[in-house]
């Protein structure tokens, strides 16, 4: 049997906290035969290169807060298990194609950023931003001229056929929406299969549906791919929701249609982020705003470090992994 791997573990204390909460920080001591600890506040991007080739670890357990790795690896370092999502600032395309293995959080918050979609959904149709102050400053009230709509029986179109996309369906399966996908990679059988039709355009996407969910992934073929002719497609009080990527959009173009007022948006992700203090969608009523908090949220970070601990331990056992980043998957994340 071969001899357990050691691990490198560079997380802060809120990250150890929030994604391994008990018993997970034990079952991965189990797997290994040893685990160190290194905390990314404490390290410079030097300190950081020395402290990595002195321990020189087969595994390395990393965050959002872990430094970039230097392009000089230690030669005992195979994998890096990242707990959050894109590994770009983390490590380089030549490391992966070099055979670095790297696995992220894959689909374990998937149904959270959906749940982050549905959640703007709801508010857009009940208008909630509008009131919130609208009540809360102004002292207002409904009046005979108020308009409320619910998502039971719509017509939603989403764009991107992906994890978070998936999700949604569940979600939305109660409330007996039409959906349709536009999507390269959706074929009419695959479609079939999930209860839903194709959208063969952008334009129609945004035509034909009472709400619009954006989740295309930031490519540089889909980079300001909504542009404002697309967005004048929409409906008169319909809903445009973005939960992906915020670059996907032509934000010059989203801000000229939510200054007409004539349809309603929600925002969960930006061109700029954080969103500048002085950005013109702050204090748009049609407008609701997020600060990218789609996923995971912190109680669900968990979901993040579970599916973290089974890579490790799979690794350890010598089994497959899953989520792992090929060069092709780095090509096209963002």
């Amino acid at each position: 049997m071969p001899p357990r791997p050691t691990l490198l573990t560079c997380l802060t204390v809120q990250e150890e906290t929030e994604f391994l909460p008990a018993p997970l920080g034990d079952e991965i001591a189990a797997a290994y035969a040893r685990v160190d600890t290194l905390r990314p506040e404490e390290l410079t991007a030097e300190s950081w290169a020395e402290q990595l080739h002195a321990h020189n670890p087969e595994v390395l357990l990393a965050c959002w807060k872990t430094p970039p790795l230097p392009a000089d690896l230690p030669p005992g370092l195979r994998y890096v298990c990242y707990l959050a999502g894109s590994v770009r600032k983390l490590v380089s395309s030549e490391q992966v194609a070099a055979g670095l293995i790297v696995s992220n959080w894959g689909d374990s918050i998937s149904r959270i950023v959906a749940e982050g979609a549905l959640l703007h959904i709801l508010t857009g149709l009940r208008q909630t931003s509008h009131w919130a102050i609208a009540m809360h400053l102004h002292g207002g009230w409904k009046d005979p001229s108020t308009v409320t709509a619910s998502l039971f029986g719509r017509r939603v179109g989403i764009r991107g056929f992906g994890r978070v996309a998936r999700e949604l369906l569940k979600l939305l399966a109660p409330f007996g929406c039409d959906i349709g996908v536009h999507a390269p990679d959706l074929t009419p059988s695959l479609a079939s299969s999930h209860g839903i039709r194709v959208v063969p355009t952008i334009d129609a996407l945004m035509r034909d549906h009472d709400i619009v969910v954006e989740l295309a992934p930031l490519t540089p073929e889909t980079h300001h791919s909504i542009r404002l002719e697309h967005l004048e497609a929409l409906r008169p009080r319909s809903l445009f929701v973005n939960v992906g990527r915020g670059a996907t959009v032509d934000e010059t173009a989203l801000l000229e249609i939510a200054r007409r007022g004539e349809v309603f948006i929600g925002l969960d992700v930006y061109g700029i982020e954080p969103l500048p203090a002085d950005s013109p969608f702050r204090g748009l009523t049609n407008v609701a705003l997020t600060p990218h908090l789609g996923g995971p949220t912190t109680d669900r970070r968990v979901d993040a470090g579970r599916f973290g601990v089974r890579n490790l331990q799979a690794y350890a056992a010598g089994e497959p992994l899953r989520a792992v980043i090929t060069p092709d998957v780095y090509a096209s994340s963002t």
